[in-house]
C-alpha cells in the first residue's frame, strides 16, 4: 500500500468535501468524516465565560496572528500531561506548513513577557475556517486565543468555524454544538462561496 503525500492540492480538496487528515501512532495518514460534527456558531451563541472575558479585556496576553505558526504547530504536537500521543505528524507538520506557505493555513498566539503561553492553528477556505488543534502552557492561554480568532472570523466574514469533534466538555462553554454530517455538508457548500479575507 502506498504512503499518502500529503500536498496542498489534496489538503484544500479534503476540507472542500468535508474531509480531514490525522496521523496514528505509526505515522500512517488516515481520513476522517464524523458523522456528527463539533462547530463553534459565529453568531450570537457564541459564548464567552465571564471570567475568560475578563482576562481577555486585562490584556494579559498579548495576541498575534501568523507570528509564530512553526512554533505553535510543533507545540500542538508536543505530549502533554493526558496527552501522551498525537496524531500530529512530521508529515501533518510538515504539509501545514506548506499551507501556511500558501496562505491557507494560519494560527493565532498569545504571548506573555515574550515567551509564547498558548495558541492555535487551522485552514481558511472561502467563508471556512477548519480549527485544527491548540495547545498552551500558562492558564487560558488557548481560550484567550479562541476568542480572539472568533473576533478575526467574524471581522472577515467568516461563517463556518469547525472544530471537528467536541472533545471532552471545555468546548461547550463557548457555545460548541454538533450537528449531523448532511447539516455539516450544507454550512459548508454555503461557506465555500463566501468571500471571506483572513
Amino acid at each position: 500500500m502506498s504512503k499518502t503525500v500529503l500536498t496542498p492540492e489534496l489538503l484544500l480538496s479534503a476540507y472542500a468535501q468535508g474531509i480531514f487528515p490525522m496521523a496514528d501512532a505509526r505515522g500512517e495518514i488516515g481520513w476522517y468524516e464524523p458523522i456528527r460534527r463539533a462547530i463553534i456558531p459565529l453568531d450570537e451563541r457564541f459564548h464567552v465565560p465571564r471570567r475568560l472575558a475578563r482576562t481577555v479585556r486585562s490584556g494579559f496576553y498579548t495576541v498575534t496572528f501568523d507570528a509564530a505558526f512553526a512554533d505553535v504547530i510543533e507545540a500542538c504536537a508536543a505530549p502533554a500531561p493526558g496527552r501522551e500521543t498525537t496524531w500530529i505528524s512530521p508529515e501533518i507538520i510538515r504539509a501545514y506548513t506548506e499551507l501556511h506557505r500558501l496562505g491557507y493555513a494560519h494560527s493565532v498566539e498569545c504571548w506573555r513577557d515574550g515567551q509564547l503561553a498558548g495558541g492555535l492553528y487551522g485552514v481558511a477556505l472561502g467563508g471556512l475556517f477548519a480549527g485544527e488543534s491548540m495547545f498552551h502552557r500558562m492558564r487560558d492561554a488557548s481560550k484567550v486565543a479562541l476568542v480572539h480568532l472568533v473576533e478575526h472570523l467574524r471581522r472577515g466574514n467568516f461563517v463556518l468555524l469547525d472544530s471537528q469533534f467536541l472533545t471532552g466538555t471545555h468546548m461547550l462553554q463557548f457555545g460548541a454544538i454538533e450537528i449531523p454530517r448532511a447539516e455539516y455538508h450544507r454550512l459548508l457548500r454555503q461557506a465555500l462561496t463566501v468571500p471571506a479575507t483572513w
